[in-house]
């Protein structure tokens, strides 16, 4: 193939837009934002577990204090029943069948109320419990939103310099040939670098030293003709500083 060495140059510049681009995305995937955020996910997961056992320990004992002051007013109708039918009632064996009932529900509505206060202090213990652990949750939480708010600020930022480098790139390709181009793209998708300074015999695609049979090649090349490194397969751009 055959490209003037201003062209070929200007491969270098692409080159370059497209290696900054290359830097930029690693750095946009390994945040250390991102990166401390993943470090913190365990310890979110085992807050949102610890805070759902928590409240469903304090909803069952929510539910069971509902369940036994339900029973003590029903206890304490029955008894406002009783006592009313005594006072009513000239039966004493009615009387005294009552008065006997009345005694049993004093009883049940005793231990009633001692499981009632036992309840509302469980109750109470899972309450502090629970506000514990929303307190962790809610500092962790901060500690997330921190993390997160400054994460997007360092990726607004390199969105902004990813569109900036995409407008010179397109730039510069406009101006170069499509065949090379296409070279070069092909060989940037098959090796990772498309186009690379030959620099001292140092082909600065692979960072080795060509051999002097491989530089014998390149010397005998035109210079409008596209060389292609031996080691890196990137297009060698050829210059005063070549060592040729």
């Amino acid at each position: 193939m055959k490209a003037s060495p201003t062209d070929q140059n200007e491969l270098l510049r692409l080159q370059s837009a497209d290696t900054r681009l290359t830097q930029l995305e690693h750095t946009a995937k390994n945040l250390p934002q991102t990166k401390e955020l993943q470090s913190l996910q365990p310890e979110v997961d085992a807050l949102r577990a610890r805070w759902i056992a928590r409240t469903g320990e304090l909803e069952d004992a929510r539910t069971e204090l509902k369940r036994v002051e339900s029973d003590v007013e029903v206890v304490e109708a029955r008894m406002a029943r009783d006592t009313a039918r005594a006072q009513q009632t000239s039966s004493m064996k009615d009387v005294q069948a009552l008065e006997n009932e009345l005694a049993a529900l004093r009883k049940r509505r005793d231990d009633l109320e001692e499981i009632e206060l036992t309840v509302m202090e469980r109750v109470e213990e899972f309450e502090a419990s629970l506000a514990a652990v929303e307190g962790e949750r809610a500092e962790l939480g901060a500690r997330v939103h921190a993390l997160e708010a400054a994460r997007g600020e360092e990726l607004a930022k390199i969105d902004a310099q990813r569109a900036s480098l995409a407008k010179d790139r397109e730039t510069i390709a406009a101006t170069i040939p499509t065949d090379l181009i296409e070279l070069y793209e092909k060989q940037r998708a098959r090796y990772g670098i498309g186009a690379a300074a030959l620099l001292h015999g140092v082909s600065l695609g692979s960072n080795v030293k060509l051999t002097e049979s491989d530089l014998a090649v390149i010397r005998r090349a035109a210079a409008d003709d596209v060389v292609l490194c031996p080691d890196s397969g990137a297009i060698l751009i050829r210059n005063e500083e070549s060592g040729l």
